[in-house]
């Protein structure tokens, strides 16, 4: 009685490494622009929290920027905060697009949405 050998060739050992270092490659991009998003919606969170009712624009924004210093932030600008009272409260949110290139002419494209009412849930 013959056995017949069964398993992965050469080739199919490559193309599944190929596969797995392309999703690795992948995911650690996405760990950045995922990183900032959090610490951007922690920041704008306390700032929010922290300010008096009847602090102006520019006082939240000057805040926002002493914080988005000290954690690198560097995609979201104080002026691309949207600033609004609500119920008694202030409500800080951004919305913004990161690009971050894989290869060549492919890329990933997150769109992101941060509010200070989401870090009080």
């Amino acid at each position: 009685m013959r056995f017949r050998l069964r398993g992965m060739s050469l080739m199919g050992m490559i193309f599944v490494a190929i596969l797995i270092s392309m999703v690795l490659l992948a995911g650690l991009k996405m760990v950045g622009p995922y990183k900032e998003y959090f610490s951007l919606k922690h920041i704008i969170a306390q700032v929010a929290n922290e300010a008096d009712s009847d602090a102006s624009d520019s006082e939240l924004r000057k805040s926002y920027e002493r914080q988005a210093i000290i954690d690198g932030i560097g995609q979201i600008k104080p002026g691309d905060l949207v600033i609004r009272r609500a119920g008694g409260g202030i409500v800080i949110e951004a919305e913004y697009s990161h690009k971050v290139p894989l290869v060549s002419n492919i890329s990933l494209l997150f769109d992101f949405k941060a509010s200070s009412r989401d870090g009080n849930k």
